[in-house]
């Protein structure tokens, strides 16, 4: 099968990608910490620089946050300490999850190793754990948090698969966070052209999903996404087909992002299909949105 010959070697040179020529998802997020001493904002954190630092006042449990705008499935975090007032980092706890709660639940979390050397770098795994924020804090009370340097590694939660694959338009292109102008010939997944084309989202947890978010091509054929349907739901049967409708995609002006609301709708897999012969489907981002099934909050 040729499909699946091309499928696995291109698995095959993700992963060699991301563990060589790794992304550190923080550069694209949003921080906020605790307090601020002396202007010393959370956003110096992620400066990719030495000489500045975060530092918030003297108090009870002290925290440093980055919102990474998306559920990350994070292999490792590295932070770098001050190299003056380093003891200020030890006995940090290092977190990961979909909860602003700075305690968040307890199995995820980690406690790190004193950065014991002034000005150190120390990676720490956290084996893939699932989550859209991080969260450096020192419990306890009269306590400083300052941070030079903070960066998150890992990928984007999900595994995407599509019915075919024409050239390099791979599943995975459509949820590599590129939603903006770079997409021509680069940024989009496409199928072959084929009866009943459908793409394929796993969120490997179930969500009640709020709203899908859509973005077209705009290089040419912007026509092709019309008529595509969205589905939720846990069943793999046909594909996924089978599964609850969402929406149905009249439209969407190329190069242009729709919003489609799912009203709750619970599952573990998100399909986008368009029925019919001699379809093709492309899709240039494909944002989820929603809450873990059972949660109040994500």
């Amino acid at each position: 099968n040729i499909t699946q010959t091309h499928s696995a070697v291109v698995d095959d040179f993700l992963t060699f990608i991301h563990e060589y020529f790794p992304e550190n998802v923080a550069l694209w997020g949003k921080t906020t910490q605790s307090s601020t001493y002396a202007g010393s904002r959370p956003e110096f954190a992620l400066d990719v620089s030495l000489t500045s630092w975060t530092h918030t006042n003297e108090q009870t449990n002290p925290w440093w946050r980055v919102d990474l705008l998306k559920v990350y499935r994070v292999n490792r975090v590295t932070i770098t300490n001050r190299q003056t007032f380093g003891s200020r980092i030890n006995g940090a706890v290092i977190r990961i999850g979909n909860f602003l709660d700075i305690y968040m639940k307890d199995e995820q979390k980690w406690i790190t190793d004193h950065l014991s050397v002034y000005g150190a770098t120390a990676t720490f795994s956290c084996g893939g754990m699932v989550g859209r924020y991080m969260v450096v804090h020192i419990p306890g009370n009269l306590k400083i948090l300052s941070l030079v340097e903070v960066e998150v590694y890992g990928t984007l939660a999900g595994a995407s698969i599509q019915s075919s694959t024409s050239a390099d338009w791979i599943a995975e292109k459509a949820i590599d966070g590129n939603r903006g102008l770079q997409q021509l010939y680069t940024g989009c997944s496409s199928t072959l052209n084929e009866t009943n084309p459908w793409w394929r989202l796993d969120l490997h947890d179930v969500y009640r999903v709020s709203e899908v978010v859509v973005t077209n091509r705009k290089d040419c054929c912007a026509e092709q996404i019309n008529g595509a349907e969205i589905h939720i739901g846990n069943s793999l049967e046909n594909n996924g087909i089978n599964n609850p409708i969402c929406a149905v995609i009249p439209d969407i002006p190329a190069g242009e992002s729709n919003n489609y609301s799912c009203d709750g709708l619970d599952g573990r897999y998100m399909i986008i299909h368009i029925p019919g012969d001699w379809k093709i489907l492309t899709l240039c981002e494909v944002e989820v949105y929603g809450y873990l099934a059972g949660n109040s909050l994500l």
